[in-house]
C-alpha cells in the first residue's frame, strides 16, 4: 500500500487518467491511481501504479483478503514493468468487444499470465518481442502435458483450464500492443484458445457436460436431515452460548484459564458434559448446517449466501391466501444486482436463527469500525468492515489484528467437508453443489416425480407465473439463471428416461409397446444420423412426466390414470411403463389377489377387483415376469 493511502481526496480523478503508460515520466506514471475507496464520504487511495502490490476491487464478500491484490513480486523481474504496464491498460479499458474486468477476473488473468511468463523465463527469454507463434505452440503442448500437484494430483488440466492458459496469451498479444514491449504475431495465427483447448466442434462449451457433481440422494438426505437436526436444537445451543459470553463479561480481567474453567463448570451444570472445545466446534457446526439448509432449500450461490444480511426475509401472500416467502441478498454473478429467492418455512425459521448466531460477530465489527474511526477516521478497513457489519455468515479471522469478517468460499468449503466428514459421509462436499441439487430437485418436481420437500420445490413449476404473489417492493428480481439451470436438469431427466426407454428391456403401457414396435422397424432408426440425435428428437417431441406408477406422455395430466384409476395406465396409448415399475405393480397385484378374497366387498366390487387384477397381471407379463408366477 502506498505511503499516500492515508490521504484523504476530494475525490480521484480516475477518468481523467490516460488509457496506457506510453510516453509518461517514471514519477508521473507511478503516481496513477489504480484503485480507491470510499471511507465515511471522502475518498481515499489503496494503490498507485508503482505499488509492488495493487489491492483490486469488485470482489464478492466471500473473497479472502489475500486473493484482493496483485503481488507483482511473483512475476519474473524482466517482465514487471511489461506486466504492470499491461494490467494497467487492461484495469482502464478492458478488451476489445469486452467492458473493463472485475477483481475476481483481473486475478484470474494475473495467475494465468503469470504461469506463460515464468515459461518464458525458462526459456531465458527477457522481452516479449522475441516471443514467436512456435514458442506459443510449444506452451501449448507444455500444458497439456502438465500434471497437477496439488488437489487433482497426477491429473492434466481440465479443457477449461487450458483455455484459461490459452486464452491469457492470446490477451496478451493484444494488450502488449499498448507497451514499448510488443508481442509481435498473434500466438497462434490460424486458430484460437477454444481450439487450442479442444472446445469447438464437439468439444463446444454447451456440448461439455455439467463439471459440478450431483450429490447422490442418499448422501443429499442423510446431510440435509442432520442439518436440520442441528438448526432444530439450535435455539437451545445459543441459549448456552449467551450465558457463556454474560459469563465471560462478568469475569473480564481474570486469567483466560480461569474463565476457562468456569465456562466449563458452566456448562456441566446446564447438562453439557463434553466441555467447552466441544461446545465451541457445536457452535460453529450449527452455522454450517443453517448454510447447508438455506443452500438447499434456495438453489443460492455461494457468494449470495455470503451476501446475506439481517432482515433478508420477506413473505407476500395472493388473492388465495397462499403465502409465499422470499429471502434477499445481492448476487455478483451478474449486474443484476438485488435478487429475491422463495424459499419454504423451513429456510426462514433457519435466517431466524442465523440472525442470532451472528449477533455477537455484528457487534465485534461495530466495536472495530468505532475504534478505527477514532484512531485514524481515513483508514481503507472502515469502509471494508462495513461491508460486513450485517452479514450473516461471519468469522473471525486471524492474522496481524484479529478481525470478523465474511467467511471465504475456501472456508465455507473447509467446515462443510468437515460436517459431511463427520457425519460418515465420504462424498467431497462443496458449496457449489447445492445449486445444482436444488435444480435437480425442482426438476424432479416439474416433472411429478419428487418425493421430498415435494411441496417447495412444487413451486417452482409455476414458473414466472409466481407474478401475482408479488408486492411493489419483493419478488420482483426473480434468479433467472435458476430457472435455466432447472430447465438444464429437466432435460437431462427427460434424455436419461427417453434413453432407457429406448434399450433393450421390454415395455409395457400403450405408447411403450408402440414405441418397441417403431424400434423394431430398421427405416425408423434409418431417419437419424445417430443414437444421440434419435434421443433428442423423442425427447423434445414429446411430452413426459411421472406419476409414480408409469410415464405419461398426454400434453396435460387430467386424465383419472394419474389419480383415481391407477391401473388404467397399461392399456393407456400415452403411458410408458418400465422394468423400475415391476415392484409397484407385483405387489398391487398381491394386494388385489387378497382383497379379491373378502367375502363383503360384494359383486361390484369383486368385478372392479377383477378388472384391475387383469390389469396388473398384463402390466407384468408386458415387462417379462413368468406366467406361472401369476396364476391366481
Amino acid at each position: 500500500m502506498s505511503d499516500s493511502t492515508l490521504a484523504a481526496l476530494a475525490c480521484p480523478s480516475l477518468a481523467a487518467q490516460p488509457g496506457d503508460v506510453r510516453g509518461l515520466h517514471k514519477s508521473e506514471r507511478d503516481a496513477l491511481i489504480i484503485t480507491s475507496i470510499q471511507v465515511d464520504g471522502r475518498w481515499v487511495i489503496l494503490s498507485r501504479y508503482g505499488d509492488n502490490i495493487w489491492q483490486l476491487d469488485g470482489f464478492s464478500s466471500n473473497a479472502a483478503a489475500n486473493q484482493k491484490r496483485l503481488d507483482f513480486s511473483r512475476v519474473p523481474s524482466v517482465f514487471r514493468a511489461v506486466m504492470k504496464a499491461m494490467l494497467y491498460r487492461y484495469l482502464r479499458r478492458g478488451r476489445r468487444g469486452s467492458g473493463r474486468p472485475k477483481g475476481r477476473m483481473m486475478r484470474g488473468f494475473f495467475s494465468a499470465l503469470l504461469t506463460f511468463l515464468r515459461y518464458l523465463e525458462a526459456l531465458k527469454l527477457d522481452h516479449l518481442g522475441a516471443v514467436t507463434s512456435m514458442i506459443c505452440v510449444n506452451y501449448v503442448a507444455a500444458c497439456k502435458a502438465y500434471r497437477q500437484t496439488s488437489r487433482f494430483k497426477g491429473k492434466p488440466l481440465s479443457q477449461h483450464g487450458l483455455h484459461s492458459r490459452f486464452k491469457a496469451v492470446e490477451a496478451l498479444h493484444e494488450l502488449s500492443q499498448y507497451t514499448d514491449d510488443q508481442m509481435p504475431q498473434h500466438p497462434w495465427p490460424e486458430t484460437s484458445a477454444k481450439a487450442m483447448a479442444g472446445l469447438t466442434g464437439s468439444g463446444a462449451c454447451h456440448k461439455q457436460s455439467s463439471r459440478t457433481p450431483l450429490i447422490p440422494d442418499d448422501v443429499f438426505c442423510f446431510l440435509f436431515e442432520r442439518a436440520y437436526q442441528q438448526v432444530e436444537r439450535g435455539q437451545q445451543l445459543l441459549d448456552m452460548r449467551d450465558a457463556l459470553n454474560a459469563l465471560a463479561a462478568q469475569r473480564k480481567g481474570q486469567c483466560r484459564e480461569a474463565v476457562i474453567a468456569a465456562k466449563n463448570r458452566h456448562l456441566s451444570a446446564l447438562g453439557w458434559g463434553s466441555g467447552l472445545k466441544v461446545f465451541n466446534k457445536a457452535v460453529i457446526d450449527l452455522r454450517t448446517a443453517c448454510y447447508i439448509v438455506l443452500a438447499s432449500t434456495s438453489g443460492c450461490r455461494n457468494h449470495e449466501l455470503a451476501n446475506l444480511q439481517s432482515g433478508a426475509h420477506h413473505r407476500t401472500q395472493d388473492n388465495e391466501g397462499t403465502v409465499y416467502h422470499w429471502m434477499r441478498s445481492r448476487s455478483d454473478k451478474t449486474d443484476a444486482g438485488t435478487h429475491d429467492w422463495m424459499i419454504p418455512e423451513a429456510a426462514v425459521r433457519t435466517l431466524r436463527l442465523m440472525e442470532r448466531w451472528v449477533a455477537p460477530y455484528q457487534t465485534m465489527i461495530t466495536a472495530e469500525i468505532e475504534q478505527r474511526r477514532r484512531t485514524n477516521p481515513h483508514d481503507p478497513q472502515i469502509a471494508e468492515a462495513c461491508k460486513h457489519r450485517r452479514a450473516l455468515f461471519l468469522s473471525v479471522v486471524s492474522g496481524e489484528v484479529t478481525q470478523v469478517r465474511t467467511l471465504s468460499n475456501w472456508s465455507f468449503d473447509f467446515y462443510l467437508k468437515a460436517f459431511a466428514k463427520d457425519c460418515g459421509l465420504s462424498w467431497n462436499l462443496a458449496s457449489h453443489q447445492f445449486r445444482r441439487k436444488f435444480a435437480n430437485y425442482a426438476a424432479h418436481s416439474r416433472f411429478g416425480d419428487l418425493r421430498y420437500l415435494k411441496e417447495h420445490y412444487a413451486h417452482w413449476s409455476l414458473d414466472m407465473t409466481l407474478g401475482y404473489a408479488m408486492d411493489d417492493s419483493w419478488g420482483h428480481h426473480l434468479d433467472l439463471d435458476l430457472y435455466a439451470d432447472i430447465q438444464e436438469e429437466l432435460e437431462d431427466i427427460k434424455l436419461g428416461v427417453t434413453d432407457d426407454w429406448l434399450g433393450d428391456a421390454p415395455l409395457a403401457g400403450g405408447y411403450g409397446r408402440a414405441l418397441k414396435q417403431w424400434q423394431r422397424e430398421p427405416q425408423n432408426l434409418l431417419i437419424f444420423k445417430d443414437h444421440s440425435s434419435m434421443l433428442k428428437s423423442i425427447t423434445e417431441s414429446t411430452a413426459i412426466r411421472s406419476n409414480g406408477h408409469a410415464w405419461c406422455t398426454a400434453d396435460n395430466d387430467n386424465c383419472v390414470g394419474n389419480t383415481l384409476e391407477r391401473t388404467r395406465c397399461g392399456n393407456c396409448n400415452n403411458a410408458v411403463i418400465g422394468r423400475h415399475h415391476l415392484p409397484i405393480y407385483q405387489r398391487l397385484y398381491n394386494d388385489l389377489k387378497e382383497l379379491l378374497q373378502c367375502p363383503d366387498i360384494g359383486e361390484g366390487g369383486r368385478l372392479r377387483v377383477e378388472r384391475d387384477l387383469n390389469r396388473c397381471r398384463d402390466v407384468l407379463l408386458q415387462l417379462g415376469m413368468a406366467s406361472e408366477t401369476l396364476i391366481a
